[in-house]
């Protein structure tokens, strides 16, 4: 298993919610409201008057064979529209209950 967080900005909050959907993803926890910048080249997301905008992040644990998948959708929703911003981060999950 694999734990998959996207962080994105909450614009792409319903195209993010549609791929899980598309994908039969359906166990997911969002955190609507988060704060930060990228780390190249994105612009800071910090809730602000002087930056107003925010990110939102979805947390997902997923089996291996289908976490390249997600990460394909991810990087096609980053290059139809940068600017707005989506990155895909993967960590293996040791246990559950």
């Amino acid at each position: 298993m694999k734990a998959v967080m996207i962080i994105y900005n909450q614009a792409l909050t319903e195209k993010v919610e549609y791929m899980l959907e598309k994908l039969n993803i359906r166990g997911f926890t969002r955190f609507p409201t988060v704060m930060g910048t990228g780390t190249t080249d994105g612009e800071p997301r910090m809730g602000t008057h002087t930056w107003p905008e925010i990110n939102a992040a979805t947390l997902t644990i997923v089996n291996d064979d289908i976490v390249d998948t997600v990460l394909n959708k991810v990087k096609k929703m980053d290059a139809i529209n940068h600017e707005v911003g989506i990155r895909a981060f993967v960590w293996n999950v040791e246990k559950m209950s």
